[in-house]
């Protein structure tokens, strides 16, 4: 019988979710590093016991913790981040250069083949590699030292590269986000970098044509079609069929088009999910209702997810990397809320199920479907 294992990264530690595959009972762990921000955890697939973890706080700064015992015990790793000594800048709001910093981890992506190899998205907007498990960091500095990085500018959660979506048929594909820069592509390994920002339309920036600038908030890919790559971004859902060269709007009858998470239903391509709030600057769901928008057509058409959701005075938010899918027969799908809410839909999202509440207000959820 399979297994279920959630991780939720939250503003005051972790928490593991156990369910079996009927996903009804559900058991609760942690939190691990209570108090620390934990930015993102997520479990490596070819070692399901091995995780990751981002910890964070103003304080002590950033620490990456490891687990080679699916969540068991903890340790912290060598967390030696090696740059490539080109010193970077970026443009602030009010234009000027700004020198590139260090301050945290948003994003963790293990490889599909190797427990080892773990990619980390940071902030100020980078991307590292470790092939050792997390002891060392190398800069695939190719990305930050882009003819274009000195036009990247913060969004409002900070210049961070928030987004790594790994192609499982092509290992030398990789596709970053950055707010607020867009996305970017390699197809050499992380060596060089090209955007992928054609099509993109946002009314902040004059030039609808720019190379980069654009606040892209996460970016999906389903495995078995990895050109075809659906976006959320700060207004408007999007889709490319050419891995990125061309978008195209698909927000259709959604009630806003302004969101954080977009995820892929496990074995339907065509399936997506959003969570539409009601602005840029008013972070809750229209008309107070928490509604999870499914697309079975890649976008245009969506239709309400709402049963076992709250229908009234709800003014939680879900934000980029809280939302996430199991690979069970019948596709599993979870989201945290920023009220401290974890959802689940075991159904493919026909109905919905708060399997733990109160916890602290919820950066990041990852699922593992266990053998």
């Amino acid at each position: 019988m399979s297994s279920v294992r959630v991780l939720v990264g939250t503003r005051k530690g972790a928490f593991i979710l156990s369910s079996d595959e009927q996903r009804r009972q559900w058991d609760v762990s942690g939190p691990h590093f209570g108090g620390w921000e934990i930015y993102h955890m997520k479990g490596s697939p070819a070692d399901p016991n091995r995780l990751y973890a981002s910890q964070s706080t103003g304080w002590f700064g950033q620490i990456i913790q490891r687990s080679d015992d699916g969540g068991k015990t903890w340790a912290p790793v060598g967390n030696q981040f090696s740059y490539d000594g080109i010193p970077g800048t970026h443009q602030w709001y009010d234009g000027t250069q700004h020198p590139w910093e260090f301050t945290r981890v948003w994003h963790l992506e293990p490889s599909f083949d190797d427990p080892d190899t773990v990619y980390a998205g940071v902030e100020d907007a980078a991307l590292f590699r470790s092939s050792d498990g997390g002891q060392t960091w190398h800069e695939l500095s190719g990305l930050r030292t882009h003819t274009s990085g000195p036009l990247w500018q913060p969004g409002a959660g900070g210049m961070c590269l928030h987004t790594i979506v790994l192609d499982r048929t092509n290992p030398q594909r990789i596709v970053v986000a950055i707010s607020a820069a867009g996305a970017f592509r390699s197809d050499d390994g992380g060596t060089t970098w090209q955007p992928i920002n054609r099509g993109l339309r946002s009314g902040e920036i004059p030039d609808q044509d720019a190379e980069v600038g654009h606040c892209v908030h996460c970016v999906a890919m389903h495995p078995s079609r990895p050109d075809v790559l659906y976006m959320q971004k700060h207004w408007d859902v999007m889709r490319s069929d050419n891995a990125g060269e061309q978008w195209y709007e698909v927000s259709g009858n959604l009630p806003s088009d302004f969101g954080f998470p977009i995820a892929v239903h496990a074995h339907e391509p065509e399936t997506i999910y959003v969570v539409p709030i009601k602005s840029d600057s008013e972070h809750f769901p229209p008309d107070a209702r928490l509604r999870v928008y499914r697309s079975r057509t890649g976008g245009h058409e969506w239709e309400a997810l709402t049963n076992g959701l709250p229908q009234e005075n709800c003014y939680v938010n879900i934000l980029r990397d809280a939302m996430a899918v199991d690979t069970l027969d019948q596709c599993g799908i979870y989201f945290g809320t920023t009220g401290g809410q974890v959802y689940a839909s075991a159904d493919g999202g026909d109905s919905w199920q708060a399997i733990v509440q109160n916890l602290p207000a919820v950066l990041s959820v990852e699922v593992q479907t266990l053998p």
